[in-house]
């Protein structure tokens, strides 16, 4: 009963926080298509041009930038595809050999013309096309041109003209849904690691390597965070919306950047302890105490860590102030990891073996690593190398007479006076 009501509050919040979007992006396909559709119909009375809706329906992307780039590859797809299959039915009947050679191509063809994602667009209009035959390929080709051309261009029509809001907040969700995958894995680390420690050491070889994958899960994951902070950054361009929202994502791209630096330097932190879980010293008595640090100094990064994550998501919210105790939670989390540093300092002047003396100076280097990257100095200092440079005003040109129109040089009596002589 307690996750089915944990289940709905979060469907609730997510309906609430993304309700309104979602909506608004439906009517905007919704609307496009049919408007295709009509105009279509008009141009072609007595036919069902569903290809121009469905290119409307294509077309219309997330952003203002890539609707432009998706449109002009779609048009170029089809004409290419019709091309093909123009001059296929006029010299080769329908066959399974024909059509063979005609996706060859025609695949081949997408490829040197970069179509990206509508390069099976040129197949498909190419195969269309040659099945009508070749009394009726020419008509079918334009009329699959037309169409194309009339959901473009109401697709980007609408999208212009109603364009999406800015992703800045998704992308602060995303980041900081990074944050908390790194702060998660370092929590249940530390946890494991304190009831090893009362309980049997010996249990840190086949935990450390299921932590080492997660960290490997955690840092093949970047891409898709980066991929939904892209989509912000090219959200802005074309698009009329940002004009009334701040530029966050400067911001946003260093707190990427930072947690990308932060999960790869707790990957190697994991590989260190899941190499040092194979040594003797697990079955001395200092073994607990190895343990409890480590568990310590994880809590203290998985604190920082949460904390910048959640001042990224913050700061990168529209609808959302950052607050002083979103500063203050990463200052107190970074005075936290200097304590750890000097712990983990005092624990290297003592006697441990070859392989303790390693996990503890890789463990220290982490931290220290985490400082830089999760400080607030670093960050406003990044923030302000990543903001797109402004526009100076052009410097007045001075326009000089030429000599000949200078007037004729004065003497001391007429305009100027002449120093006294002493």
């Amino acid at each position: 009963m307690r996750w089915w009501r944990g289940f709905l509050e979060r469907e609730l919040a997510r309906v609430r926080r993304d309700g309104r979007a979602a909506v608004m992006w439906s009517l905007r396909i919704t609307v496009a298509a049919t408007t295709s559709y009509l105009v279509a119909s008009w141009l072609f009375p007595g036919t069902e041009p569903l290809l121009a809706p469905l290119t409307a329906m294509l077309v219309v992307q997330v952003t203002p930038l890539s609707l432009l780039a998706s449109g002009l590859d779609r048009v170029v797809a089809v004409v290419a595809g019709v091309a093909l299959a123009v001059g296929f039915a006029a010299v080769v009947p329908l066959e399974w050999w024909s059509l063979g050679v005609l996706i060859l191509i025609s695949i081949t063809l997408g490829q040197f013309l970069r179509l990206r994602d509508n390069l099976v667009e040129v197949a498909i209009s190419a195969m269309l096309v040659l099945g009508v035959g070749a009394i009726g390929a020419g008509a079918a080709a334009w009329q699959r041109i037309t169409e194309t051309l009339v959901g473009a261009v109401v697709g980007i029509a609408a999208t212009l003209v109603f364009p999406p809001k800015v992703a800045s907040s998704d992308a602060g969700r995303a980041i900081d849904g990074l944050a908390d995958a790194v702060s998660e894995l370092l929590t249940r680390a530390a946890e494991a690691l304190d009831t090893m420690a009362d309980e049997e050491p010996q249990r840190l070889s086949g935990a450390a390597r299921e932590w080492l994958d997660d960290s490997r899960r955690i840092t093949h994951d970047i891409p898709v965070v980066g991929a939904a902070l892209l989509r912000a950054e090219e959200g802005r361009r074309l698009n009329v919306r940002a004009v009334r929202t701040p530029h966050v994502e400067p911001g946003l791209r260093q707190g990427l950047e930072a947690l990308e630096h932060t999960a790869v330097a707790i990957r190697g932190l994991m590989r260190s302890v899941s190499e040092a879980a194979e040594g003797d010293w697990l079955g001395e008595d200092s073994a607990a105490t190895v343990l409890r640090d480590l568990a310590q100094t994880f809590r203290t990064l998985a604190a920082g860590t949460d904390a910048f994550g959640e001042l990224v998501r913050h700061e990168g919210d529209v609808q959302v102030s950052l607050s002083r105790d979103d500063i203050t939670r990463l200052q107190e989390a970074q005075d936290g990891m200097v304590r750890a540093r000097a712990h983990l300092d005092e624990a290297l002047a003592q006697e441990y073996s070859a392989d303790v003396v390693e996990l503890y100076a890789t463990t220290r280097a982490t931290v220290r690593r985490l400082q830089h990257e999760l400080a607030l100095d670093e960050r406003v200092r990044r923030q302000l190398r990543l903001l797109p440079p402004r526009r100076l005003p052009p410097k007045p040109t001075i326009r000089r007479r030429p000599a000949s129109d200078w007037p004729a040089p004065t003497g001391p009596d007429d305009d100027t006076q002449a120093l006294p002589e002493l």
